[in-house]
């Protein structure tokens, strides 16, 4: 199970789907480009800074004061991650 962790200034991803086998697996690949349009999306169209490490089964991003842009990325993040949570929630839980 993908378990997403949303804190003030962070958000922690961890574990795997499971919902198929790795390669084809399209709860984790969702989840995948989520963080990463995150991550690009803050340093590609803003001036913010962020902390962030993005490897299999372990993703963390931290930002502290941000953007009204980067804000707005990371509302679109949680539009997409609660979806995702929504359709496949044996796949994935939001704590």
């Amino acid at each position: 199970m993908i378990r997403v962790c949303i804190c003030k200034d962070e958000i922690t991803v961890s574990g795997h789907a499971g919902y198929s086998v790795q390669g084809s697996d399209i709860v984790c690949a969702g989840v995948s480009v989520l963080l990463q349009t995150l991550v690009k999306g803050i340093l590609n169209l803003t001036d913010d800074k962020i902390e962030y490490n993005l490897a299999p089964g372990k993703a963390i991003v931290r930002y502290e004061k941000i953007s009204e842009k980067s804000k707005v990325l990371i509302d679109s993040f949680f539009t997409g991650i609660f979806m995702i949570a929504d359709a496949y929630s044996d796949y994935i839980c939001i704590i």
